[in-house]
């Protein structure tokens, strides 16, 4: 069995970047990889503007206070003011223009205003509430590099330069299928020794969180050549062909023999808990994962491997940030196995779910992390632990 580490390294190095692109507008890029840097044409600001509403006026080198200006003017954000005269204020709300002749903004709350006057008790400093031009982002400055996945702050981003549409790279083609004569769809009746096939619709949700575009095959029966048949036809018109279940050794798991029959296979079996059954390899020109059929074991391979795998294909290298914890609770028996054990960050510490069986959805639900138990270890309660934060696969 391959080790995690040793695993998740092999699949990166497997990863073939895309290199198709299209332009898509900004209200259709969340998500997506930018192909080319973005570089701005204009300063952010375009012009020195009021950081706050108060009164815009020249503070010469020495002024005590308070001193009285006469207010010449009113400046609203999107308008343009006259120049002041020395000694002259004008009255100006946050985002407007700099008059020319001014160079500070006094706060609205130290100053006592009238009808024609205004009387400044606390005279800023030169420069001070004021925005300059560039101050965020310089002209013909890279704002936005090649690779980078595409959020909510990187779209206000290229929106504040002025940019309506980006060039990204072109979605992922994945296709989904489900194997096993034991599932049936939500819906459906549950007759005896069926289940429903609740990796299809937690996978889909995975895969369509990174932006990718899936071809649904459903549930497959557990039949050698039709499972044959169906990942080579997936593989026609996909980059990635993803399949749950029948990677094992029973005598049901045919994908495991479709793979090793044809030649599929490059990788196959994990020293982790959950997930020890996982196949990598490729069908064609596409890309073959084959996950474990229990759902946490498919949700963890999935989100420890192929997200990482799926986001190199398209140029992110980017896996879970992880940071360190006591541990809420005992370890006592070491395996041969790097341990994921779904727990739920409180009062500082990692405390488990209660039971960490590979078929219990319901603790991927309750958890809001992963604490790694590392192979051949015992764990103290209070010893440091390894924490993978879930929450951070919606950012």
């Amino acid at each position: 069995m391959l080790t995690v580490d040793l695993a998740l390294e092999q699949l990166l190095a497997a990863a073939r970047p895309l290199t198709d692109c299209e332009t898509v507008p900004l209200t259709a890029a969340r998500g997506r990889v930018l192909a080319t840097p973005l570089t701005s044409s204009i300063d952010v600001p375009a012009f020195d503007n009021s950081a706050m509403d108060g009164y815009a006026l020249h503070v010469p080198d020495f002024a005590a206070p308070p001193v009285e200006y006469p207010l010449t003017q009113r400046i609203a954000a999107g308008e343009v003011g006259i120049p002041l005269a020395p000694g002259q204020a004008a009255r100006i709300l946050t985002g407007a223009p700099i008059p020319p002749g001014a160079n500070a903004v006094a706060m609205q709350e130290d100053c006592i205003a009238g009808a024609e006057t205004v009387h400044v008790n606390v005279p800023p400093r030169r420069g001070q509430n004021i925005r300059l031009a560039g101050e965020d982002v310089a002209r013909d400055h890279v704002v936005l590099a090649t690779g980078l996945r595409l959020r909510a702050a990187e779209l206000g981003l290229a929106a504040a330069i002025g940019v309506p549409a980006l060039s990204v790279l072109r979605p992922l083609r994945v296709a989904l299928l489900c194997t096993g004569n034991e599932l049936v769809e939500p819906g459906t009746p549950l007759t005896p020794g069926k289940i429903y096939n609740s990796n299809r619709y937690m996978l889909r949700a995975l895969l369509e969180d990174l932006g990718c575009i899936v071809t649904d095959y459903g549930i497959v029966a557990d039949e050698l050549d039709l499972t044959t048949r169906l990942l080579a036809e997936a593989a026609q018109d996909n980059d990635v062909v993803i399949s749950t279940g029948g990677v094992s050794v029973g005598e049901e798991d045919h994908v495991r023999a479709a793979l090793q029959t044809h030649e599929w296979l490059a990788l196959w079996k994990i020293a982790m808990k959950p997930g020890k059954p996982f196949a990598f390899g490729r069908i064609g020109e596409a890309d073959f994962i084959g996950l474990p059929g229990n759902p946490v074991s498919s949700f963890a391979t999935f989100v420890l491997l192929v997200r990482p795998f799926l986001l190199a294909r398209l140029g992110v290298y980017e896996t879970l940030p992880h940071l360190w914890l006591p541990a809420g609770f005992s370890r006592n028996r070491a395996i041969p196995r790097r341990e994921f054990l779904r727990v739920r960050i409180e009062h500082g510490l990692a405390v488990p779910y209660p039971n960490q069986s590979s078929g219990v959805l319901t603790s991927v639900v309750w958890a809001d992390a992963f604490a790694v138990v590392p192979e051949h270890s015992v764990l103290v309660e209070g010893d440091p632990v390894r924490i993978f934060q879930l929450s951070l696969l919606d950012h």
